[in-house]
């Protein structure tokens, strides 16, 4: 019977922010290592992912209309502070005031 071969090894991308790309630099310098793959492969060998448990919140999807002008000024907004739409959404969102004054209707 013959053996199976393994799979090349697959690309991922991922964000990361600077301060991570960082230590990875200063590990792989530390480990002797010669490529940021290599650093990753060794954090995920030595990391308990059994025992993992996220800090952060449930997330959900959401869909909402928004006139053509806002979401075309939201994604200009976005790409120019180099961050997701729904990044200024959630601060946008998280940014109302814990109690808002009902509007007054028109008279």
């Amino acid at each position: 019977m013959a053996k199976k071969s393994t799979p090349p090894p697959a690309p991922l991308t991922f964000d990361l922010p600077l301060s991570l790309i960082e230590k990875i630099e200063t590990h792989r310098k530390k480990l002797g290592l010669k490529t940021t793959s290599e650093v990753v492969r060794f954090a995920i060998s030595q990391f308990d992912i059994e025992h993992y448990e996220s800090d952060t919140s449930e997330h959900r999807q959401i869909s909402v209309r928004l006139p053509a002008q806002t979401k075309s000024s939201l994604v200009k907004a976005a790409k120019k502070k180099r961050v997701s739409v729904g990044e200024l959404l959630r601060v946008a969102i998280d940014s109302l005031p814990a109690k808002t004054a009902p509007k007054k209707g028109k008279k």
